[in-house]
């Protein structure tokens, strides 16, 4: 977007500055490609095809986010500050308007939650 669609977009009022609708599986789709951008400090893989993703919820309209996520031990060294960088991710989300990131333990973590490609690349296969 050029300085002169800026300009104009910002010029049309408030009205125009609502987001657009969009489905909750879009949103969530949007939500797992910024998941995809956030990596294990231990592991070169994304937390989301690592498998540390337990569920996403979306709630569309208001453009909400909840993530359940966990980390592959309990006694991780980044656990008190890791959920506010994957909260940071998503919120970049277009469509996001707010993110909670909760970590939760059960079940735990194994590496069979890792998607196939993963472990291949890890030589796990």
């Amino acid at each position: 977007m050029s300085v002169f669609d800026w300009f104009n977009k910002s010029e049309q009022g408030p009205a125009s500055a609502q987001p657009q609708a969009i489905s909750a599986e879009e949103l969530e789709e949007r939500v797992i490609t910024a998941l995809r951008t956030v990596f294990d400090p231990e592991i070169p893989v994304n937390i989301y095809d690592l498998g540390l993703i337990y569920g996403i919820t979306v709630d569309a309209p208001t453009g909400k986010v909840h993530v359940d996520m966990t980390l592959t031990a309990p006694g991780c060294p980044v656990a008190q500050t890791f959920p506010d960088t994957v909260k940071n991710a998503v919120e970049m989300a277009d469509g996001v308007t707010e993110a909670t990131v909760e970590l939760v333990w059960e079940p735990p973590w194994t590496r069979d939650r890792m998607s196939e490609a993963v472990q291949l690349e890890l030589g796990m296969l």
